[in-house]
């Protein structure tokens, strides 16, 4: 396979597939591009000042405490998840201990893992999220993959994939500090989702410009696969497209509608039975 550099913009159509604003900071619009060969989008511009764009205290995935119905929500999702993401990680690797989580956020993944026997560590670039997850783990919270020198069975990365600057970097780092039989476990939303489709430029999900990259299933595993690295697993992450539904009528309507929320989120899941397209997928990559 020609391999295709996501970092670069050279390669790219030009032909754009979505005008997207961002809602949650800055309120300045960005273009989605579309690769039709390997079904993704990228957002542009990209910022070279990323930073600036999570200074916002709505910022889920940066708070610890919950202020809002939205909040509580999100971190009842969250926790529930937990448990499910366990199950996945046992399935694929029932014998590893060792765990990295990269984006940890406030670090509440890793502290759950550690308390069901898992020896945890994690990166998290942002100060804040870094100091409140290392105060409940033993500062064993590194600010960048390079200041981690052990190996690991799981590298995970919720949501975290979509965020990174140059993925193809990353993977490199990553698959390097897998031990023998070690498994990548990744989450990313899917803009192939019915409820993607539905929200259009408004939906939740696409969080421009935080998320620089816009995956399909076909785009993991050609990312991955220039990688000389193998999917070995797919699994729905089922609460998300509620979620982003909800945030996604509030972008469209003003308003926090929770019965359109809730309905357009179960259609999303009942039409990814047969297609497979849920609103974000865990994917489970063996080196």
């Amino acid at each position: 396979m020609h391999k295709k550099p996501l970092s670069h913009l050279n390669g790219f159509p030009t032909e754009v597939y979505l005008s997207v604003k961002d809602y949650l900071v800055s309120g300045e619009t960005f273009d989605l591009y579309h690769d039709k060969d390997w079904d993704m989008l990228m957002t542009h511009p990209q910022p070279e000042n990323l930073a600036k764009y999570y200074a916002s205290d709505q910022y889920q995935p940066h708070k610890k405490k919950a202020n809002s119905y939205l909040d509580r929500i999100y971190h009842l999702i969250r926790n529930y998840s937990f448990g499910y993401k366990k199950r996945i990680i046992k399935t694929y690797h029932p014998h590893g201990k060792k765990l990295l989580d990269y984006g940890t956020g406030t670090g509440e993944f890793l502290k759950y893992m550690s308390k069901e026997t898992y020896k945890v560590s994690g990166v998290e670039p942002n100060k804040k999220a870094r100091q409140t997850a290392n105060k409940q783990l033993h500062n064993n919270v590194s600010v960048s993959i390079d200041e981690v020198n052990e190996k690991f069975d799981i590298i995970t990365l919720w949501h975290v994939l979509e965020h990174v600057p140059h993925p193809d970097e990353l993977i490199e780092k990553l698959k390097k500090r897998l031990l023998p039989g070690g498994i990548i476990v990744i989450a990313v939303p899917n803009f192939k989702a019915y409820d993607s489709q539905y929200y259009q430029n408004f939906w939740a999900s696409y969080d421009v410009p935080r998320h620089l990259w816009h995956f399909s299933s076909k785009a993991i595993q050609n990312l991955f696969k220039q990688h000389k690295m193998d999917v070995i697993g797919q699994k729905p992450l089922y609460f998300d497209s509620f979620y982003i539904s909800l945030w996604s009528e509030q972008y469209k309507t003003g308003k926090k509608r929770l019965i359109p929320a809730l309905y357009r989120g179960l259609l999303s899941n009942v039409k990814a039975v047969k297609t497979g397209e849920y609103s974000s997928l865990i994917y489970i990559i063996s080196a």
